[in-house]
This record gives structure tokens, C-alpha cells and sequence, in this order.
């Protein structure tokens, strides 16, 4: 019996070349929701900051590039990756949350959509390629994934294009302790329609939205500091209220994913999971390895490189796992018929994960 595989045929990631350290913030004077001065040293916040969110460090895009070009570049790697001609993509499937957002500016710019730029940075010439970006928060490009898994299965696509690219850096405020979090990147994939005998590639999915209290635990807000101007908004977010809300809810939507895969919660090999937080990425993880009795560690299970390269939102979880398949992390390997997870929580809120074997 011949199954039709949703599979990951080839992938690609920029992390970009400007590095910015912590220590980088030491001359930033923060300020908290209501205006008031931190007193508390900027070392001192710097020094918890580290050890709440595990970031040493950061990357940010050099001033010529937007959202669109790192996208394309991560698009392109991924399409020789897989070995495919161009113009037999189905669908450009691009994840954001910003758009184009220019240097020295805070506008966010959609017009055309960032898929129909990536199109257009690539040559693709097909009018049968449909190019549509996703705005679904920090778990764009999962739900882009599962996304073109759905079409193909339906037999509506055959070849797809999912990528997520931010610029988180070009709407910080710099006043906002938060800030520091912040990073830039793009991470690709083709995701293709194969007639196999064994069924692998996406296996199960699971999703959810919750909206009724916790809608704007991430928003765009006025920047902290009293003298700025009101109509000028920056990412703002409720950190403690985004961790209580992962740490209960996360775990919940992976285990209904692995339920739902028929496989041994024991063969999973890997979580590739959205780098938010060092600290709430290993909580919801623990609680996920208890609910599903998994007999390995955090550590085993969870690659992380939120330490170098800091949260890019979408692009997080697609860079973490070109970069797990092209040995960049030699602790962490990923092989053929190997069962993986990627899992990622963001503005909604929104909550998504897909069982998937190599």
C-alpha cells in the first residue's frame, strides 16, 4: 500500500552576521510599564535577564536587509537543498509577523505580501505558483507546514515553499527590558507530495487558540519611556502571563499530537521547539517528557540555540533544524526514520505541533 507523505525535502536558514551582545545593552536606560526609571543596575538586569532567558547574544540584520531578502536567501538554500527546479513550487507559503519593516523606520510594510516579493526575489516566473504569507504569531511557519500538509494531502499542491523571516530588531524598544530578547532571522523548507511505502514525513498535527483572555498578552504598545512619542508603537508582551499560559497549555497540544501519531512517545527522538526562552522551554518540555512518560532528559531531547542567536519568532524552529541537519550542533543529530516533534507558542495565542518522521 502506497502512502502519500507530506516530506521535508530540503531546508535553508540565514542567521545573520551582526552579533550583539548583552553588554550592548549596558548603556540603555529601561524603564518600566508605567514610565518609572529601573533603579536596579543595568548589569544587575542584564545578569537575571541571562539566566531567566539562557541569551548571551543575538542577531540582527545589517541595514540593507528586510525580512523579504533573508527569506529569499533561506529559500533559496532550501531549494537546492532539495534539488528542485523553481518553477514547479505550488505555493509560497511565507510566516511573519512585521512584514518589511526598512531601516531607521518602525512601518510595517505588506504591500505586496512578502511571499509575492520572496516570488519575485526568486525569478520564479509560474503564475500557477500562489505566494500568501500566514500571520499566526511566533508559530507561523509550523502552521505553514501544516498548512501545505493539508493541501497535498487533498491533492491541491504538490510541491510547497515554508518560510518564516522576521526583523524583530527593527521594532524593539529600546527602553523595554524585554527588548533584549529579541532577534532576526528566516528559516526554509520544501515540503513535497512522495508516493511511498512507508508512511513518514508529517504524521499528525495539533493546534489551538486561545483568545478570550489572552488575545494580547503580546501587542504594540507605546514605548516605555515618559517622553516618547505616543504614536510611535513597539512588540510589547505580559512575560509572566505568556509563561503561565505556555507552561499549562504547550504541553497539552504536544501530547494530543503524539496521541493522535499512533507512535511510542518513547521513539521521539527530538522536540524541535520555538527558542522563547531557555527557562520555559525546558518547564514545558519537562512537563511534556512526564505526561507522555519518556525516559529521556531535557537536555537529550531539546536542542536549543537561543544562548547565540536569541528569539527570531517564525524563524526560530525551521534554523534550528537546518542548521540540527547540516551537523551545525554535532550533540544533536537527526537521521533517516528518526520521529521528531516541532512545537511553538506565540501572539494569538496561538499553540501548534506536528509529529513528523525523518
Amino acid at each position: 500500500m502506497k502512502h502519500l507523505n507530506s516530506v521535508i525535502t530540503g531546508t535553508g536558514s540565514y542567521v545573520p552576521t551582526v552579533r550583539v551582545s548583552n553588554r550592548e545593552f549596558a548603556r540603555h536606560t529601561f524603564y518600566n510599564k508605567d514610565e518609572t526609571a529601573i533603579e536596579t543596575l543595568v548589569d544587575e538586569v542584564i545578569s537575571k535577564f541571562k539566566d531567566i532567558t539562557g541569551i548571551e547574544e543575538r542577531r540582527w540584520v545589517t541595514d540593507d536587509l528586510c525580512a523579504s531578502h533573508i527569506g529569499a536567501i533561506a529559500a533559496e538554500q532550501a531549494i537546492a537543498a532539495a534539488g528542485i527546479d523553481r518553477e514547479t513550487i505550488d505555493q509560497i507559503i511565507v510566516a511573519h509577523n512585521f512584514g518589511d519593516v526598512m531601516h531607521g523606520t518602525i512601518q510595517t510594510d505588506i504591500l505586496p505580501s512578502l511571499a509575492s516579493r520572496i516570488k519575485h526575489h526568486l525569478g520564479i516566473k509560474n503564475p500557477a505558483c500562489i505566494p500568501y504569507d500566514i500571520l499566526f504569531g511566533c508559530p507561523g511557519w509550523v502552521q505553514g507546514v501544516i498548512q501545505a500538509d493539508s493541501y497535498i494531502k487533498s491533492g491541491l499542491a504538490k510541491r510547497c515553499l515554508v518560510i518564516g523571516a522576521e526583523t524583530l530588531s527593527r521594532v524593539i524598544d529600546k527602553h523595554d527590558r524585554d527588548c533584549m530578547i529579541f532577534a532576526d532571522g528566516a528559516g526554509a523548507t520544501i515540503v513535497e507530495a512522495l508516493e511511498e511505502d512507508e508512511k513518514r514525513g508529517v504524521i499528525s498535527t495539533a493546534m489551538m487558540s486561545h483568545t478570550v483572555n489572552e488575545a494580547f498578552y503580546l501587542y504594540l504598545g507605546k514605548s516605555y519611556h515618559p517622553e516618547a512619542d505616543p504614536t510611535i508603537r513597539y512588540i510589547k508582551m505580559e512575560g509572566r502571563k505568556i509563561y503561565e499560559y505556555s507552561l499549562v497549555n504547550v504541553p497539552v497540544a504536544m501530547k494530543v499530537a503524539m496521541d493522535k501519531s499512533g507512535i511510542d512517545p518513547k521513539e521521539l527522538k527530538k522536540v524541535i521547539i520555538h527558542q522563547a526562552n531557555e527557562k520555559m522551554d525546558e518547564a514545558i518540555v519537562q512537563r511534556f517528557i512526564r505526561q507522555c512518560k519518556i525516559d529521556k532528559t531535557t537536555t537529550e531531547l531539546m536542542p536549543m540555540m537561543i544562548k547565540e542567536l536569541g528569539n527570531s519568532s517564525v524563524a526560530t524552529v525551521p534554523t534550528l533544524y537546518d542548521l540540527i541537519l547540516r551537523g551545525e550542533l554535532p550533540e544533536h543529530r537527526i537521521g533517516k526514520g528518526d520521529v521528531i516533534m516541532f512545537a511553538s507558542v506565540g501572539a494569538g495565542m496561538n499553540i501548534n505541533a506536528i509529529v513528523y518522521k525523518q
